[in-house]
């Protein structure tokens, strides 16, 4: 029994273990990865690709004008009061008149005369109680210059939301790059403040001793003490932030928040100072400039569409339809059935409108006027952005040299402090301030660290190399 109960507590462990596997995933991710990871799964760059097959549904709906129009009616109608219509009595003038020609009189003996009051209506109930009906209606559109503008700008219609999902995922693109970069900086900095923990606990325990011997007073050691707490709760907040940041990328790239994402990548100071600057740049790069061009082509479509509503439209058109009228409902039963059918061609003129149909032309018109200002606008801010992202890129990368540099003079500052200090020669004050001399210029080069990183992905965003 003792066996049977262990046996199944085994294989009830086993289970729950491999819910629990299967519902944690780690993903560990290089920032290229990361971005792959989001282009296929990130909310925004699904809604995009679905705008495309939502656009490639439309172009079909508008095909589909251009193509035969087919539709079966089938009709079934009961008249509880069949319809009555009034009818000229034409029979009472004609019985009149034999008998006054022929002299007739009537009872008193006089002679029949027309009524002074003429002769009424003769109501008159026409058709059946029953009627059935059943045919089919054929249309083709032969000529609509509307309709044939429509199916030129199809391809333009679908590039432009292809084209508008290449925007997003250039956006995300450097998004996720920017957290996962910012990620990597908060987790040296959060190494390199942990580093300096063991460096003031150390020296906490060393004033505390010299503080023992008598040789440092106390107000030496609460002052290693405060600065060990502040670096404690900077730890502390680090973390935090280290773990929202976690979170917010696993939101960006739309994986689930209960999984584990761990960054494989590590920050390379050479690969961020590699990068070739220049001056020359394709403005044809920019996703946001190529969208802008099929939105131009797609205004002067417009135009052009509404320009052709001015000439006239041709349509055929055919019917054939089976009618019967029962004074039963015997449809299913032996009668007559009548048969119609008719083709015809229809030419529709458009004489006049209202002027409804040159404002819309001038309003096509000046939407053309407003995307070309755009366009030379954006052409502008393009170049703007290029040199800009180029002239911070530069700074930054200066900037990131001299801290670098910083950082490397404050450690052999500190370890000359700590040597004297450990030899006896110098004091528990130098020794501080040689210490938060350090951690100032690590924060300084971190934040130097990042800029540089940010600026590069800002400057190739900028000149449409983002890969």
């Amino acid at each position: 029994m003792l066996s049977i109960l262990k046996r199944s507590l085994f294989v009830l462990l086993f289970i729950v273990a491999a819910e629990l596997a299967d519902a944690q995933k780690t993903s560990q991710f290089s920032a290229k990865q990361a971005v792959d990871y989001a282009m296929k799964n990130a909310t925004d760059i699904k809604n995009a690709l679905l705008d495309i097959q939502i656009q490639k549904q439309s172009n079909k709906e508008f095909t589909a004008i251009a193509l035969p129009q087919l539709n079966a009616s089938v009709g079934v109608t009961h008249y509880f009061d069949i319809p009555v219509t009034t009818l000229p009595d034409f029979i009472s003038p004609s019985v009149y008149n034999v008998l006054v020609n022929n002299g007739v009189r009537d009872g008193s003996g006089n002679a029949i005369q027309f009524p002074s009051g003429g002769f009424k209506s003769v109501p008159a109930q026409f058709g059946t109680a029953w009627n059935a009906s059943g045919g089919v209606d054929l249309s083709q559109i032969l000529f609509d210059g509307q309709v044939f503008i429509g199916l030129k700008a199809r391809s333009a219609a679908l590039k432009l939301a292809a084209q508008s999902a290449e925007v997003t995922k250039e956006q995300i693109k450097a998004n996720v790059y920017k957290m996962y970069y910012q990620l990597l900086v908060g987790k040296k900095q959060a190494t390199s403040i942990e580093v300096n923990i063991e460096r003031f606990e150390k020296l906490l325990f060393d004033t505390k001793e010299i503080y023992k011997n008598g040789f440092a007073e106390k107000l030496d050691v609460d002052k290693v003490q405060v600065q060990l707490n502040n670096l404690k709760t900077e730890k502390e907040k680090i973390d935090n932030q280290l773990e929202i940041g976690n979170a917010a990328l696993k939101f960006l790239i739309n994986l689930p928040q209960k999984d584990t994402l761990v960054l494989t990548d590590s920050l390379d100071e050479k690969e961020i100072e590699a990068i070739a600057l220049s001056d020359s740049f394709d403005i044809k790069n920019r996703k946001e400039y190529q969208q802008l061009n099929t939105v131009l082509k797609l205004n002067k479509f417009n135009i052009k569409r509404y320009q052709l509503s001015r000439i006239p439209t041709i349509a055929a058109f055919g019917t054939y339809s089976k009618n019967a009228q029962r004074n039963d409902f015997t449809f299913f039963d032996k009668g007559d059935w009548f048969s119609t059918s008719l083709v015809g061609v229809k030419l529709s003129i458009p004489l006049f409108d209202g002027g409804a149909r040159n404002a819309r032309i001038q309003k096509a018109k000046y939407d053309l006027l407003k995307t070309k200002n755009t366009m030379e606008r954006l052409d502008q801010a393009i170049q703007l952005d290029i040199s800009s992202s180029k002239l911070k890129l530069e700074s930054a990368l200066k900037t990131l040299e001299n801290q670098k540099k910083n950082v490397t003079l404050a450690e052999g500052v500190y370890n000359s402090t700590k040597f004297k200090y450990e030899q006896g020669l110098g004091s528990n004050m130098e020794i501080y301030n040689s210490q938060t001399e350090l951690k100032l210029s690590q924060n300084n080069y971190y934040g130097a660290l990042y800029d540089a990183i940010i600026s590069k992905i800002d400057y190739l965003k900028a000149t449409g190399t983002l890969q």
